[in-house]
């Protein structure tokens, strides 16, 4: 019975172990480190003792790192006992940053604990004066998101980035983020005992997209739902490129006569399209064209407009010189399909209370209207070069959680399983589990992994 014993007490302390996450947060062929104040960075790597330094200018050359002042080696490992973290460049993080080399390039690797990284990555990917339930709705996804991607990467888990979610480290932590975290400690989605891809968007424009339209996998908790994102600065948008603009992004075409749209989604979402220019045709998927033309969402039409018949209010035509306003909100107003940027609308539109026990979606708002493919010429007008006029809705992929949506309805009084249950439909909300881990072989334990 003792060995029993004995053996049983490694596997709960691994059991109430908080998970650990390994953050990508720079890669550069030079890094910059410093302490906060004066408690000094443990240093480990650089031969057999641990060295304590103010400040670490780390450089790449011959495939190896290179102190400034002196020493060389081939990865390190920096801790702080500083509650105010490292700073590396212009950031500064909680737990421990690791450097490697790969690739020709310097990994800086942060690695902490899974609530710990949350906090930051609520305030990186919402406002912090949202609704609570809203940024508890993001916890959970976020929580779900990053623990499915443990162990997939190699040398780290996720990036910092929008390619993953967006982590900025210290500064984005706040009291309602850090009660949005605590308030959800160790919840997670699940689908068929697994965790879900509980992946996100800014706005969806009026409904959400099925998975199996935008990536390979159709997964049955990732449907088309209704959004609750009307009042979001991006529902609706408008963009105009002129002639030397589209000879820019379409040079194998020699710029666009005409643009079709082949085929759309469900939920009118364009799958592909035709670009004719004086030089070809090209046909190109949604998401490609996105990426060539730099819009918020596929959730699009076009029209060929001459010169001066292009519609006023709508956004600056965008030259290779002029560059959009930074944004507010990096995580929001950006997405991992093309990393866009765009800056709200001044006043959104109220939203309407929501009944008490009802969470009725509002109808599916109707499509945008037809527009012509070109603009006649006038006959006693010089023909000008045409413009291509971009109408559309949202901002983001569209699948899962529109974080507009979640804010909808939040507003109108949903709680936090209220939102996650809309927008992934038939997902259980439960404490995290070891057996949920893809990097841990284990048999799930009746209780939650870690405790406060």
């Amino acid at each position: 019975m003792a060995l029993v014993v004995l053996a049983a007490e490694p596997r709960a302390a691994i059991t109430l172990q908080e998970p650990q996450m390994r953050v990508l947060v720079a890669e550069d062929s030079q890094l910059l480190l410093r302490a906060d104040a004066d408690e000094p960075l443990r240093v480990r790597g650089l031969g057999h003792q641990e060295r304590r330094l103010k400040r670490l200018k780390v450089q790449l050359r011959g495939g190896r790192l290179h102190l400034a002042g002196g020493g060389v080696a081939t990865s390190l490992r920096i801790s702080s006992d500083d509650p105010r973290g490292i700073w590396l460049g212009t950031r500064r993080y909680r737990g421990d940053l690791r450097l490697l080399v790969r690739d020709g390039r310097i990994l800086a690797i942060n690695q902490l604990g899974i609530e710990t990284y949350l906090s930051s990555v609520v305030g990186s990917e919402m406002p912090s004066k949202w609704p609570l339930a809203a940024l508890q709705a993001q916890a959970v996804a976020a929580r779900t998101y990053a623990l499915r991607q443990r162990g997939s990467k190699g040398d780290f888990d996720v990036r910092a980035t929008v390619s993953s979610q967006v982590y900025k480290g210290i500064e984005s932590e706040t009291p309602s983020t850090l009660e949005a975290v605590a308030t959800t400690r160790s919840l997670v989605l699940v689908h068929g005992g697994r965790l879900i891809n509980a992946v996100f968007h800014s706005s969806s424009g009026g409904a959400t997209e099925p998975s199996g339209e935008v990536w390979r996998t159709q997964h049955p908790y990732l449907v088309s739902v209704a959004d609750h994102d009307d009042h979001s600065p991006v529902h609706r948008w408008n963009q105009q490129f002129d002639a030397l603009e589209l000879r820019r992004r379409f040079q194998e075409t020699g710029g666009v006569n005409q643009l079709s749209v082949l085929a759309t989604s469900s939920t009118g979402r364009v799958r592909s399209a035709r670009i004719q220019g004086p030089r070809g045709s090209l046909v190109l998927t949604g998401r490609e064209l996105r990426q060539r033309l730099g819009l918020k969402s596929t959730m699009v039409q076009f029209s060929m407009l001459q010169g001066a018949g292009a519609s006023e209010g709508s956004e600056p035509r965008m030259g290779p010189d002029r560059a959009e306003p930074a944004p507010q909100l990096i995580g929001l107003w950006r997405d991992s399909v093309s990393g866009l940027k765009v800056s709200p609308s001044p006043s959104p539109a109220p939203v309407q209370p929501l009944r008490v026990g009802s969470l009725a979606p509002p109808p599916t708002p109707p499509p945008l209207p037809e527009l012509p493919t070109s603009a006649p010429a006038r006959a006693t007008a010089p023909i000008e070069a045409p413009v291509l006029e971009a109408r559309g809705r949202g901002f983001g992929h569209g699948v899962g959680m529109s974080q507009w949506g979640a804010h909808g309805l939040a507003l109108k009084g949903a709680d936090f399983r209220e939102i996650l249950r809309h927008y992934y439909r038939g997902a259980l909300i439960r404490p995290y589990r070891p057996g949920d881990d893809p990097s841990v072989a284990a048999s799930p334990p009746s209780g939650p992994v870690w405790r406060s």
